[in-house]
């Protein structure tokens, strides 16, 4: 008997900087509702090589095609990534998206620092977090306290490093992209999102949300990616 490969994406969702996989849980569920599988990649934040590898083992563990969303720092990975024939369509939701050299530090550099670098705080091996402060403040100011509570005991480690890495391949470039700006950032300037947004020539979608919208706009960023993916 010979089998068939859905022609229905995937969703593959690249959590960034002080955050895991669980984080998109919310719009998973609103996602598997549409008839779609999703799965959360967990990054180890270490490296742009590492979380590369690490969304390769989640695409090469599926069939068919694939839609890849990155959230912030998750941005500079599908990034790298996406050109591969299978991925179909990006998606960035408050992410970064450099071109081919550039590193996340270099594209922020036109634009004045985020209120939410009082909050991070640095380790001896130059891994950065976010203060239980810093979290509730400007990660998730728009998200119930216990809830930033719990994200800042969760959060991911990221090291310093991966901000400096410079991409090798800019996929939007190749593949048509979605973006959701998230009007009330604190991690990452507003402007700087919708200016991204503009110089990849992406679909935009505005919400008013903090740095996580998939957690305090769900609906509206599941909307986009279930866009994104039916129009694949």
């Amino acid at each position: 008997m010979s089998s068939t490969v859905s022609s229905t994406p995937t969703i593959i969702l690249v959590h960034g900087a002080f955050a895991d996989g669980s984080s998109w849980g919310r719009v998973i569920s609103r996602l598997q509702a549409e008839g779609f599988a999703a799965v959360a990649v967990q990054n180890p934040l270490v490296s742009l090589d590492d979380d590369v590898a690490h969304v390769q083992r989640a695409i090469d563990r599926t069939k068919g095609p694939v839609v890849l969303v990155g959230h912030s720092w998750g941005g500079a990975v599908i990034t790298q990534i996406g050109e591969q024939e299978r991925v179909k369509a990006l998606v960035y939701v408050a992410a970064f998206a450099p071109d081919v050299g550039q590193s996340p530090n270099d594209t922020l550099k036109p634009f004045p620092p985020s209120a939410g670098l009082s909050g991070v705080s640095v380790d001896k091996g130059r891994f950065l977090t976010l203060t239980p402060e810093g979290m509730a403040r400007n990660f998730a100011q728009d998200l119930p306290a216990e809830e930033a509570a719990l994200l800042a005991a969760t959060q991911g480690p990221v090291a310093a490093a991966c901000f400096a890495s410079k991409v090798g391949a800019a996929a939007w470039k190749t593949k048509p992209a979605w973006y959701v700006v998230a009007s009330q950032d604190r991690m990452l300037p507003p402007d700087f999102l919708r200016a991204t947004a503009s110089r990849i020539g992406a679909r935009t979608v505005e919400v008013e949300s903090g740095h996580a919208p998939y957690l305090s706009r769900p609906d509206a960023v599941a909307a986009v990616i279930v866009e994104a993916a039916r129009g694949t």
